[in-house]
Protein backbone atom coordinates (compact mmCIF):
# COMPACT_ATOMS: atom_id res chain seq x y z
CA UNK A 1 0.00 0.00 0.00
CA UNK A 2 1.15 3.51 -0.95
CA UNK A 3 2.01 5.89 1.40
CA UNK A 4 0.41 9.11 1.57
CA UNK A 5 3.26 11.95 0.52
CA UNK A 6 5.05 14.08 3.71
CA UNK A 7 4.53 17.36 1.20
CA UNK A 8 2.17 17.20 -1.49
CA UNK A 9 3.68 16.43 -4.92
CA UNK A 10 3.08 17.88 -8.60
CA UNK A 11 2.15 14.51 -10.03
CA UNK A 12 1.25 11.16 -8.78
CA UNK A 13 4.48 10.24 -11.16
CA UNK A 14 7.29 7.76 -8.84
CA UNK A 15 9.81 9.45 -10.78
CA UNK A 16 8.93 13.03 -10.15
CA UNK A 17 8.61 12.01 -6.23
CA UNK A 18 11.97 10.95 -6.64
CA UNK A 19 12.75 14.13 -8.29
CA UNK A 20 11.08 16.46 -5.51
CA UNK A 21 12.67 15.01 -2.79
CA UNK A 22 16.34 14.64 -4.12
CA UNK A 23 16.32 16.52 -7.38
CA UNK A 24 19.44 18.61 -6.91
CA UNK A 25 22.65 17.90 -6.33
CA UNK A 26 23.43 19.80 -2.80
CA UNK A 27 20.67 17.17 -1.73
CA UNK A 28 22.41 13.95 -3.17
CA UNK A 29 25.59 15.24 -1.36
CA UNK A 30 24.39 15.70 1.86
CA UNK A 31 22.72 12.19 1.99
CA UNK A 32 26.58 11.21 0.41
CA UNK A 33 28.28 12.69 3.06
CA UNK A 34 26.11 11.20 6.01
CA UNK A 35 26.56 7.95 3.96
CA UNK A 36 30.14 7.60 3.17
CA UNK A 37 31.57 9.95 5.59
CA UNK A 38 29.21 9.29 8.85
CA UNK A 39 28.60 13.25 8.87
CA UNK A 40 25.66 14.37 11.54
CA UNK A 41 26.21 18.55 12.26
CA UNK A 42 25.47 21.60 10.07
CA UNK A 43 29.56 22.00 10.62
CA UNK A 44 30.95 18.85 9.06
CA UNK A 45 28.21 19.54 6.11
CA UNK A 46 30.13 22.57 5.70
CA UNK A 47 33.10 21.59 5.79
CA UNK A 48 32.50 19.14 2.44
CA UNK A 49 34.82 19.40 -0.72
CA UNK A 50 32.18 20.89 -2.62
CA UNK A 51 31.89 24.19 0.04
CA UNK A 52 27.47 24.41 -0.15
CA UNK A 53 26.43 27.76 1.16
CA UNK A 54 25.18 28.05 4.73
CA UNK A 55 21.65 29.22 3.57
CA UNK A 56 21.40 26.51 0.75
CA UNK A 57 22.70 23.60 3.16
CA UNK A 58 19.74 24.79 5.90
CA UNK A 59 17.16 24.43 3.28
CA UNK A 60 18.50 21.13 2.27
CA UNK A 61 18.66 19.87 5.62
CA UNK A 62 14.99 20.92 6.40
CA UNK A 63 13.75 19.49 3.07
CA UNK A 64 15.51 16.04 3.52
CA UNK A 65 13.69 16.26 7.32
CA UNK A 66 10.24 17.44 5.81
CA UNK A 67 10.74 14.40 3.38
CA UNK A 68 11.15 11.73 6.10
CA UNK A 69 14.52 11.12 4.62
CA UNK A 70 16.48 12.56 7.49
CA UNK A 71 15.68 13.41 10.82
CA UNK A 72 17.16 15.96 13.67
CA UNK A 73 17.99 15.42 16.90
CA UNK A 74 19.62 17.75 19.72
CA UNK A 75 23.34 17.42 20.43
CA UNK A 76 23.36 15.95 23.91
CA UNK A 77 27.00 17.76 24.07
CA UNK A 78 25.07 21.06 23.10
CA UNK A 79 21.53 21.27 23.29
CA UNK A 80 21.86 24.54 20.62
CA UNK A 81 23.09 22.26 17.74
CA UNK A 82 20.91 19.19 16.11
CA UNK A 83 22.56 15.90 14.77
CA UNK A 84 21.18 14.93 11.64
CA UNK A 85 20.45 11.24 11.19
CA UNK A 86 19.35 9.32 8.21
CA UNK A 87 15.81 7.61 8.74
CA UNK A 88 15.07 4.10 7.35
CA UNK A 89 13.21 5.89 4.33
CA UNK A 90 17.26 7.77 3.75
CA UNK A 91 19.37 4.55 4.31
CA UNK A 92 17.17 2.86 1.72
CA UNK A 93 18.35 5.37 -0.91
CA UNK A 94 22.05 3.64 -0.38
CA UNK A 95 21.73 1.67 -3.45
CA UNK A 96 20.55 4.01 -5.36
CA UNK A 97 23.62 6.10 -4.49
CA UNK A 98 25.98 3.41 -5.28
CA UNK A 99 24.50 3.29 -8.61
CA UNK A 100 24.91 6.77 -9.54
CA UNK A 101 28.46 6.52 -8.44
CA UNK A 102 28.84 3.25 -11.38
CA UNK A 103 27.25 5.09 -13.64
CA UNK A 104 29.11 8.20 -13.59
CA UNK A 105 32.61 6.26 -13.66
CA UNK A 106 31.42 4.51 -16.31
CA UNK A 107 30.73 7.74 -18.49
CA UNK A 108 32.65 10.75 -16.57
CA UNK A 109 36.49 11.01 -15.16
CA UNK A 110 35.73 10.94 -11.40
CA UNK A 111 37.55 11.17 -8.12
CA UNK A 112 37.33 9.04 -5.01
CA UNK A 113 38.89 5.89 -7.15
CA UNK A 114 38.67 3.90 -3.75
CA UNK A 115 35.17 3.79 -3.49
CA UNK A 116 34.33 3.18 -6.97
CA UNK A 117 36.95 -0.21 -6.57
CA UNK A 118 34.80 -1.11 -3.76
CA UNK A 119 31.74 -0.75 -5.11
CA UNK A 120 32.58 -2.86 -8.13
CA UNK A 121 34.54 -5.46 -6.56
CA UNK A 122 31.25 -6.13 -3.72
CA UNK A 123 28.92 -3.69 -3.93
CA UNK A 124 26.33 -5.39 -1.80
CA UNK A 125 29.35 -5.65 0.93
CA UNK A 126 29.54 -1.99 0.69
CA UNK A 127 26.29 -1.17 0.78
CA UNK A 128 25.82 -3.56 3.63
CA UNK A 129 28.85 -1.81 5.58
CA UNK A 130 26.81 1.64 5.05
CA UNK A 131 23.46 0.07 6.48
CA UNK A 132 25.39 -1.61 9.76
CA UNK A 133 26.83 1.51 10.28
CA UNK A 134 23.73 3.18 10.16
CA UNK A 135 22.11 0.58 12.32
CA UNK A 136 24.29 0.95 15.10
CA UNK A 137 23.99 4.76 15.02
CA UNK A 138 20.19 3.97 15.59
CA UNK A 139 21.14 1.36 18.85
CA UNK A 140 24.16 2.57 20.22
CA UNK A 141 25.52 0.17 22.67
CA UNK A 142 24.82 1.16 26.13
CA UNK A 143 26.99 2.04 28.83
CA UNK A 144 27.06 -0.63 31.75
Amino acid sequence: MAKKPLIPRRSPCPLNASVEMLGDRWSLLILRDMMVWGFQTFKEFLGSHERIATNILADRLRRLEKSGIIASKPDPSDGRKQIYVLTAKGIDLAPVLAEMVLWAARHEKTGNQQLIRSLKGNKEQVIAHIRKTWAEQQNPPRKP
